[in-house]
């Protein structure tokens, strides 16, 4: 199962979880099954997150492929102007 790491003020809408095992096969499955299983959190991963999956930042990419052995950085998605 993948690890996932809650950043910033993603560690409180997750109950003050720091990480969770997840199994999914792409970041669509992994939002929802983060949506289950943290409800607080769900309404936030369709408003625009950043994910880094293993070292490497990804944006709005539902279809990358998250390995069972993958560590998934979940964080704000951040703007710039």
């Amino acid at each position: 199962m993948a690890r996932v790491v809650f950043i910033g003020n993603f560690r409180q809408l997750a109950g003050g979880d720091t990480e969770a095992e997840i199994a999914a096969s792409n970041v669509r499955d992994l939002l929802r099954r983060l949506g289950e299983r943290y409800p607080a959190l769900a309404p936030h991963l369709d408003e625009g997150i950043a994910l880094a999956i293993d070292g490497e930042i990804h944006q709005d990419a539902l279809f990358s492929p998250v390995g069972p052995d993958s560590e998934v950085c979940l964080m704000p998605k951040i703007a710039g102007g």
